[in-house]
């Protein structure tokens, strides 16, 4: 008797045990939080949107966008790096993630503290200027910033950003001193460049192509590795004496360190399939952003690339905190 009740125990807590490890494995289990750590509404923002609309069909389950926006990203992405590493608080992010910490003190270490997912896109950049700036190609542009060290100012939409710091590479590669004036955003930077007030901006690619089909910009250089195919006679910095040089702004999406790589790989895979519908393409095409979709393994190599290199950019601009 008492051995069938023994062996009666065993079974019944091997079942639970199972029931258990199963019920461990199931993803997503609960509401998923996508944390975009800059204010509502902009490029970042609206992507994230999508993806909360497409997994929660997907997955059954809530899926919401937390805007955590302060210190240039660094808030809501401390938020994400403290978070239970179980895949149902994940950091849609941009270059920022990469860069900040080469500029500024933050509570997070972006390769140890971190998850990589995918690389969901790439948005392109070109130097452009004021029509009344007497240049009209690179090479006219750097003779004349040798030609008045310190004369020449160029806006960027905040420090640490891609504007700001596509600069300050500039600055150091050409061996000029453009002069940098920061701005809120985007729209102070464009008010105060079409006003003619300031001369000189390294613009993400949709925010200024606009203006120069309308002639209000000149475009003298992209900073892509490549010409760009709707920019076909506007070369490359890299090709114009610069082979090293490349920036291009990136969003990405990140998972705290630790979680399952079975997790990730479900993430992955979901939002890959999500870059390849056309709704996401149309939208990024009005973003001006080109979709990416790599594994993890690729994004953690993009992610290390662009944390190294802009320390180093950083510490060549007399930009580093440490």
């Amino acid at each position: 008797m008492r051995s069938r009740l023994v062996s009666a125990a065993l079974v019944v807590g091997a079942l639970a045990f199972a029931a258990t490890a199963t019920s461990a494995q199931v993803y997503p289990s609960k509401q998923i939080e996508l944390v975009v750590p800059f204010v509502a509404g902009g490029t970042t923002d609206n992507i994230a949107r999508l993806m909360a609309q497409r997994f929660t069909e997907s997955w059954s389950q809530t899926v919401i966008v937390n805007n955590r926006p302060g210190a240039g990203s660094a808030i809501g992405t401390a938020v994400v790096a403290k978070a239970a590493p179980d895949g149902h608080t994940l950091l849609v992010t941009t270059f920022a993630f990469a860069a900040n910490p080469a500029l500024s003190k933050v509570p997070f270490d972006p390769i140890k503290d971190f998850a990589p997912i995918t690389e969901i896109a790439s948005l392109p950049m070109m130097l452009v200027v004021h029509p009344s700036l007497p240049v009209k190609n690179l090479q006219d542009f750097i003779a004349l910033a040798k030609s008045n060290p310190g004369g020449l100012d160029y806006a960027s939409s905040g420090p640490g950003t891609s504007t700001h710091l596509a600069a300050e590479m500039f600055n150091t590669m050409a061996n000029v001193r453009l002069v940098h004036v920061p701005y809120k955003g985007n729209a102070e930077v464009f008010n105060a460049l079409l006003g003619g007030h300031i001369k000189v901006h390294f613009s993400l690619v949709p925010s200024g192509l606009p203006h120069v089909r309308a002639g209000k910009l000149r475009v003298l250089a992209v900073t892509s590795e490549r010409r760009l195919p709707y920019l076909p006679d506007v070369p490359t910095i890299a090709e114009s004496g610069f082979p090293t040089y490349e920036i291009s702004s990136w969003q990405g999406l990140l998972a705290p360190a630790g979680t399952r790589p079975d997790v990730v790989a479900k993430i992955n895979s979901e939002m890959v399939e999500l870059l390849k519908t056309p709704a996401m393409r149309e939208r990024m095409a009005r973003e001006g952003a080109d979709p990416v979709g790599s594994s993890p393994q690729q994004f953690g190599e993009r992610v290390k690339s662009e944390v190294d290199k802009w320390a180093r950019v950083a510490r060549a601009a007399g930009l580093a905190t440490n």
